[in-house]
Parts: C-alpha cells; structure tokens; sequence
C-alpha cells in the first residue's frame, strides 16, 4: 500500500489561481465564521441528499480534542512530505506543539463525494468529488438547491488556523457498490521556496493522499479505512453513505469549546429551523445535532424556543389558507407566499446568536428562503407600536423564481442583492420588498395604513422619552417593560381606601370608595397592614372588631412565557387571615382612548383569565377561588386581548362560615 503524503501544487506554466485568492472569494461577509460554517456546509448536505429517501438527512457537528492514542498517527500521517518552513504550511507547528483540536462537520443519508477523482474526467452529471476538491466556482447542478456557485465551501479553510481539512466520503460506485475515499487539503497562502535547481512559485494549494501518479489522489477503499481508523475518524456503517470534513485546529472566535458548542447549536436552530420542523404531514427534513468531547449540546427546539416558535407560527399561516401571495404587477409575475403573525410577548433576552441576526429586544422580522427552505436572512421590518409586542414572518419564493432570488444572493448566500441583478429581476426583487413592506404596515396598523412619512420608532419609547416634558403628572408610561419583580418596595404613608386596578399600557387608576368585596390594592409598594374595624351582633351582643378582607398587589403586572401563549400575570396576597373568595375583575382600553371596555363589540376578544395560581406552582382554574389569607403570594393569569392594554382588577369576599 502506497504511505499517504503531502503534494504542494506549484505554478503550471499556463497560471493557476493562488490560495490567497480562492480565499478571499467569500468577500468579507457581516456573519461571524462559526455562522457561515452551519450555513454552508448545511446547504452543502442538504443539496446531497438522497433523492426520493424517506429518512431525514443526518447532519452532525462534533468538537473534540484529538487523544493521546490518536495523536502520534495525526502526527506520522499528516506530516509526511510537508513543507519544512511553518510559515508555509501552519499544519506543521499546529501538530507538533500543542494537542489537536477538531471539529468535523458531518453527514449521513447522502450521496457522498462520488464520480470521478480527476477534474479532467469529471465530464458528465456526477461530479461531486472533483466540485468539492478540485475546482472552485462551480455553478449548481441540483434543482431547486440552496448552493448556487461553490464558494461556501471556502469557510472549511477559513475556520482551520492552519487552512487544513480532512473529507472522508463514502459514496456508491457505478457498478452499485460501495467506495469509502480520504483526502487532506490545505489552502494557505501562495510563496517562493529555495529549491536546489533555485527558486520556484507554489499557488500555496496543497493535497494529501496518494501521491504515486501524476495527480494526487485520494486513498480509496480498504486504505482510506485503514488511515481513517489510526486518526480516529467516524467510521461508516456498511450501508452508509455520506462526508465528513475535519476541520483541523478551528478557530473558535475566543469561545471555550463547550461554549462554541452551545453557540454552535442555538445557530444551528436559527438557520436551519425549516428543516427541523413537521409540517403539512411531511417530516422534519433534516436531524441536527452538535457533541463536544463526547457530550451532547442540543439543538433548541424551534416550536418551543422564543422567539422561533413565532417563526414556526409564520410558517404554517405562508403555507396555510391564511397566507398571501405577492405579485409583481409590471411585468407580471407570481413572487411567493408570506404568512405573519403578531403576538404580545415579553422582552427578549439576546444571545449571541440572535444578535449576530440584529435581533435585540424585540421580534419584528421577516425570515426570507428560497425553495430550498433554508434561511437567506432575517428582514428587519418596521418596529412595533410598543415593546410588549412583536411579530414574525416568513417569506417563500415560488419555485418559478427560484433562479432569479439565487442570482440576486452574495457567495454566503445570506442577502438578496437587487442591484446586482439587471431588469426584470432586479424589478422582481425590489417589489418583494415592496410587498413585504405594504403587508407588514397593515398588520401594524389598527385602523387604515400607517403614513409613509411616519416614524419607525416604538410609540411607548417615545412616550417615556417624551415624559419629562409633562408636569404634575406620574405614570408607568407605554415603554414599560414588564417583568418579574425582584422584591418589594415599603412606602411609610398609608394609601387613601380604594380600588386600583393594574393596567397594561398606561398608568393605574385609583378610583373612591368601594364595596366591600372589592379588592384594596398598593401596587408595587407595600402600603402597611391596615386594619378597617367592622361590626356586627351576634344574639343582640355587639361584634367584636375584625379587619377587613383586602388585596395587596405584589408589584406591577408582567408578561410571561407559557408554551406558546405570553400571559399577564399579577402577583398578589391577602393579608387578612381567613378564608376568602377572589375574582377577576378583566377590562380593556384601546390605544389613543380612554374608554374602559368590558363587554367586547362582535367579534372581537377580550382578556381571558385562565386561572389561580398558588406558591406551589398548581393552577385552580374557574372564575373565582377560595384562598387562606395570609403571607403567600398568588398568582392571577390573564390571556391578553390583542391591539389592546389589559387592565386588571381582583376583588375579594369573607367566605363565611356555615
């Protein structure tokens, strides 16, 4: 058997492109290095595919430091016949000093890198081995794929420190057999080297593999097994198809391994969550998963992940009868489908991953793909009337356009570019955003389309912004951003005997004396214990004093995540001992007025109470609850009414003794 060895590829006389330069073919893109990783090389897998196989494609990313029983082969293997000058080849220094880190991205249910191994050969439809190894730019030969020329592949070399990759393919021979195939490339930077017949120019281009012919080739069958086993590569099953490529020392952008791996699978969900879905009886697509040093970093699950569950939500209202379709009217042509979806919903809390998507606080995007169904980008639109709101969509081209959306993309796939693009297309892009746009103002307006020359800025924002200007008044404002009180303020003065009602969206109200079920409420400060005397006879006898049944509200009402609803919850207690009976007391005011609505005009929705919530977490459902005054603090849970503020009241009776 032929020892495996490095070849660097030297000028031919007719010119060849320099390393420098198949780098630099992805631009200077705005998404980070471990982004572009899942992006590419999912699209890389999914365009793989088994046409026709019911199971989903296999997609795998794997972290891990190579071990001591492995290293001394990495090192005989991978060294063999490289160039001596480390500055020439970085894989030299990265092997030798230090353990070996690797990250392989991997996938199963694939056609593997088939055809032939010789760019000269590769003549017909299967060329899968020559476009991945050997030629750069190729354009795409899969219908309706998510890869249009072969640039992505480029962010494998990027990532390594070293520019260093190992693919390890299995793919179906022509005679119906089996081929498992290993090969190492190396894309560095172009240089002179001091030879004995003088000096002589490399492209910086190096391949690892069987270097016995006139071009290096990859080790094949039984051989590639055997070298794929010493370095600890994933092995295939005897059925298997597929590619695994190893990235060698990878650049994590200063993360700790588990923490890319943690980076890597919440990224693996924002990019790839189409194909991670069931959806129209179909399903998911694809199975994703990510391991660091053996141990499983999952994938969020987008149907219960905020905010990508409103994604998924997008996504069955485009393909269900409540979608749309957008149109050019000139030239005509059918552009795809979009579905919204607008929803209450607290702040978000930012990750790296979603603001890597210049997604902050707030959801107010529309998710764009192609036929394919893999993400393109994240459309920022308009921003919503308040903070407390949000809305996701997802845009779909139709299979017709298919071709001119791919052409309008950058080589990472992530932007639709209409500039670059000459007419009608260009025509064709820009009206989607046109369309996009138009859609998105009649879902944020409440009554007729928002002015064009209108603000995007959030009104509760500019409300608080603005507040300072208004004198001898208090309020919470509308850019209140509600959430879950951390404690109790104390207020030394006593609260004047009344009913306030905590209201979503603009100041409480305090209203004059009530009856006597009606709840007694301090809001966020603790207004002291105060007792109301009252009496009574009993068999002709004066009554004794008793306090008076009261609420103390437990700070303001907060927004909070329950499966796929964003309830309103108030905290509250009843310091009175004994047994005591709430209700809700639910009304709504519509924005710009001040009318206090309790029974819905038709068909619309009003505030829901869903139930009573104990310090245990159990719920007591039904319209009122029985509860033993004292120090615990319990919970009332309101479905909010839509394009509404939610005012919230909870009254309370004595529960008399039989």
């Amino acid at each position: 058997m032929t020892e495996p060895r490095w070849f660097s590829q030297p000028y031919p006389p007719e010119g060849a492109s320099a390393a420098e330069g198949i780098r630099n073919q992805l631009g200077r893109p705005e998404l980070d290095l471990l982004t572009l990783l899942v992006r590419e090389s999912a699209q890389n897998s999914w365009d793989a595919r088994i046409t026709g196989s019911p199971s989903p494609v296999d997609y795998r990313i794997d972290m891990r430091t190579v071990s001591p029983a492995h290293a001394v082969a990495w090192r005989e293997l991978l060294l063999e016949g490289a160039p001596t000058n480390p500055e020439h080849f970085p894989l030299r220094d990265a092997l030798r000093h230090r353990p070996v880190q690797v990250l392989a991205v991997s996938d199963r249910g694939t056609r593997g890198l088939g055809g032939p191994t010789r760019a000269d050969q590769a003549v017909g439809s299967e060329r899968d081995f020559v476009s991945f190894i050997r030629n750069i730019g190729e354009p795409r030969d899969t219908a309706l794929g998510g890869g249009t020329y072969g640039f992505g592949k480029g962010i494998f070399y990027l990532l390594s420190k070293s520019g260093t990759v190992l693919v390890h393919s299995r793919c179906r021979t022509p005679l119906g057999g089996y081929e498992t195939r290993l090969i190492g490339c190396t894309l560095w930077k172009s240089y002179v080297a001091q030879e004995s017949v003088g000096e002589r120019r490399y492209t910086g281009r190096h391949w690892w593999g069987d270097t016995s012919g006139d071009v290096v080739e990859p080790l094949i069958g039984q051989a590639a097994e055997s070298a794929a086993q010493k370095l600890g590569l994933r092995a295939f099953g005897p059925s298997e198809t597929g590619t695994t490529v190893v990235v060698i020392d990878p650049n994590l952008d200063e993360l700790e391994p588990a923490a890319a791996a943690d980076y890597l699978a919440e990224t693996a969900a924002w990019h790839l969550w189409p194909k991670m879905i069931t959806a129209e009886g179909k399903a998911p697509a694809m199975r994703l998963s990510v391991t660091c040093d053996g141990v499983d970093h999952p994938v969020p699950d987008p149907r219960h992940t905020r905010p990508l569950n409103m994604f998924v939500a997008a996504y069955e209202t485009m393909i269900g009868s409540a979608g749309r379709d957008l149109a050019c009217l000139k030239p005509k042509q059918h552009l795809g489908r979009l579905g919204l979806v607008k929803r209450i919903m607290p702040p978000l809390e930012p990750t790296r991953a979603s603001r890597m998507l210049d997604m902050e606080d707030l959801v107010h995007h529309v998710c764009l793909m192609r036929p394919a169904e893999l993400v393109v980008t994240y459309h920022p639109g308009p921003k919503p009337p308040s903070v407390n709101q949000g809305y996701a969509g997802v845009f779909r081209a139709s299979e017709a356009m298919d071709e001119v959306y791919a052409k309008a993309e950058p080589p990472t796939h992530d932007a639709w570019h209409p500039q670059s693009l000459d007419r009608p297309e260009s025509t064709y892009v820009r009206t989607t955003f046109q369309r996009i746009g138009e859609a998105l103002n009649d879902l944020l307006s409440l009554s007729g389309v928002a002015r064009s020359g209108a603000s995007n800025v959030a009104l509760g924002a500019a409300s608080s912004f603005f507040s300072g200007l208004v004198g001898g008044a208090w309020g919470i404002g509308g850019a209140t951003a509600y959430s879950k009180p951390q404690g109790v303020a104390r207020r030394a003065a006593k609260q004047e005997e009344g009913s306030r009602r905590s209201t979503v969206g603009r100041p409480a109200t305090t209203r004059g004396p009530s009856r006597r079920e009606d709840g007694y409420a301090d809001g966020a400060a603790d207004f002291g214990d105060r007792e109301e005397p009252s009496y009574g006879t009993e068999n002709g006898r004066a009554g004794t004093a008793r306090r008076r049944p009261r609420v103390q509200y437990v700070g303001e009402p907060y927004y909070e995540d329950r499966d796929e609803d964003a309830l309103l919850v108030q905290d509250f207690r009843l310091p009175v001992d004994g047994l005591q009976r709430v209700r809700i007391d639910l009304a709504v005011t519509l924005p710009g007025t001040g009318g206090r609505e309790t029974d819905p005009p038709i068909g619309a929705s009003m505030p829901v109470l869903l139930g009573w919530e104990d310090g245990d977490g159990r719920l007591h459902s039904g319209d009122t609850c029985v509860i033993t005054g004292g120090d615990a603090v319990w919970r009332a849970l309101v479905r909010p009414a839509p394009d509404t503020m939610t005012e919230i009241g909870i009254k309370v009776e004595v529960v008399k003794e039989s």
